[in-house]
């Protein structure tokens, strides 16, 4: 995740369903989300939506796209943070302690769309693109922290793959459980 990461440029109209798809996952979650209810919230015909993409399920993998170019330009920094801080400030956007109910909400739509991946390889692909994503972000502050002497030298690549795998544990857990202590 980094200035040449792999951000496109989302036109005005694109932006708006990918914020009407988001609205429209919070109020029905993944399973009672449709086209007619995302144009809803989009105050627009569900041609308008088909004009742009051919499916539900072509919209959601566009919004799934946007969702991460929005992370990405939410994490990525060029300040001068040390690698622990821009390791801590990653990790705690991926997890933050407190979530709002619009944010549980769409964490768990997320979950729900990623088990889409299990059947769908569109899905699978999207998905393997995000956690490439992140897992080649938490690679680089790890590596630029050994580079600095800040941390231990460590195999970076296994221990970004590592620490991915807790944080989607996470995620998962906390999108489909009730234990208030997961994140600890």
């Amino acid at each position: 995740m980094t200035a040449d990461s792999s951000e496109r440029e989302w036109s005005k109209s694109e932006v708006r369903i990918m914020e009407a798809t988001h609205r429209a996952l919070l109020r029905y979650g993944y399973a009672q989300l449709s086209i007619s209810r995302i144009a809803s919230e989009l105050d627009q015909s569900k041609a308008s939506l088909y004009y742009h993409y051919d499916s539900k399920e072509d919209l959601l993998l566009s919004f799934l796209e946007y969702v991460t170019d929005q992370l990405e330009s939410n994490i990525y920094t060029d300040n001068n943070e040390s690698p622990s801080q821009e390791l801590e400030r990653f990790i705690e956007t991926l997890l933050p302690l407190q979530l709002d109910d619009d944010e549980s909400q769409l964490r768990a739509a997320m979950v729900e769309l990623r088990s889409q991946a299990v059947m769908d390889e569109k899905f699978r692909k999207q998905f393997t693109e995000i956690d490439d994503r992140i897992v080649n972000h938490l690679e680089r502050i790890i590596s630029k922290g050994i580079g600095e002497g800040e941390f231990r030298n460590v195999d970076s690549t296994r221990v970004a793959e590592h620490m991915f795998a807790t944080i989607s544990g996470v995620m998962c857990n906390r999108a489909t459980t009730n234990r208030e202590n997961a994140l600890a």
